[in-house]
């Protein structure tokens, strides 16, 4: 166990599997304690039973303010106090293409995609911004940086999580308050287990490597940190490279796509 985020407090939302139980894990392992805030009850409890005592379950649903409210009176009451902030809890949305979505899933998917890292955000720096600062770190995707086809309610969602942190970092930089972003990409978890992420990376990722929600973690775990004590108001990608562009096709696959130039006699 190291001492990173020794004496430190911090919520996860979602936490209770995927990137979030990934952040939760790591968190404990540098010393900290933290409150899994989640809508699943049955998977929380048992992470704080298999975690132990530096771990407390909140059940919370992010769109709902006062159950956010409880998981910081929670930190601050049982656990002494409230310094590190992870709004991760998201949903994908509808998967459907644009001309014949419903949109029967946009205010579901808004309320907790949006309302839910801002809320987060306030709640938890109202207490931050009393008591000496803190650290606020909302996850993000690729999909709110890169365009493209389909869930488009979600891509929307987090895109605004991104200008969101950012305005928020400004507002709240001189009470001592960070607040950056993560945007992960072609992660296994829950929430794209119906893509082929091997086939993905394999198309759109440099880093020929699969990335796991660990990887999230430790990016977290250095913005949450005094490492990063001078960064505020930043977007990190963890992607492998993916929004700096796809990897580069082999030449003989580059040629064969090229039409064949004509000859003039």
């Amino acid at each position: 166990m190291g001492e990173e985020l020794a004496g430190r407090v911090a919520i996860v939302t979602g936490g209770a599997s995927g990137l979030g139980r990934a952040v939760v894990e790591r968190f404990v392992e540098e010393g900290a304690r933290v409150v899994v805030a989640d809508v699943d009850t049955e998977a929380g409890k048992a992470l704080a039973t298999d975690l132990g005592a530096p771990v407390a379950f909140q059940p919370t649903d992010v769109a709902d303010a006062e159950e956010v409210q409880q998981a910081v009176d929670l930190a601050v009451g049982e656990l002494g106090g409230l310094h590190v902030m992870v709004n991760n809890a998201g949903i994908g949305g509808s998967h459907k293409h644009f001309l014949d979505d419903d949109f029967e899933a946009f205010e579901r998917t808004i309320a907790v995609n949006v309302f839910g890292v801002m809320v987060g955000c306030q709640r938890a720096a109202r207490h931050m911004a009393e008591h000496g600062g803190g650290v606020i770190t909302n996850i993000t995707s690729i999909g709110g940086i890169n365009a493209g086809p389909g869930v488009m309610a979600y891509r929307a969602s987090k895109a605004a999580v991104i200008h969101l942190s950012r305005s928020i970092a400004v507002e709240l930089a001189r009470r001592g308050v960070r607040v950056n972003c993560i945007a992960p990409a072609h992660i296994p978890t829950a929430i794209n287990e119906s893509f082929d992420q091997e086939a993905i990376v394999r198309a759109m990722q440099p880093l020929q490597r699969l990335a796991s929600p660990r990887d999230v973690a430790e990016a977290v775990l250095y913005l949450s940190s005094d490492r990063a004590a001078q960064i505020t108001g930043i977007v990190l990608p963890v992607d492998g490279g993916t929004t700096a562009g796809p990897p580069p096709r082999p030449m003989k696959e580059f040629l064969a796509g090229r039409p064949t130039p004509s000859t003039q006699e």
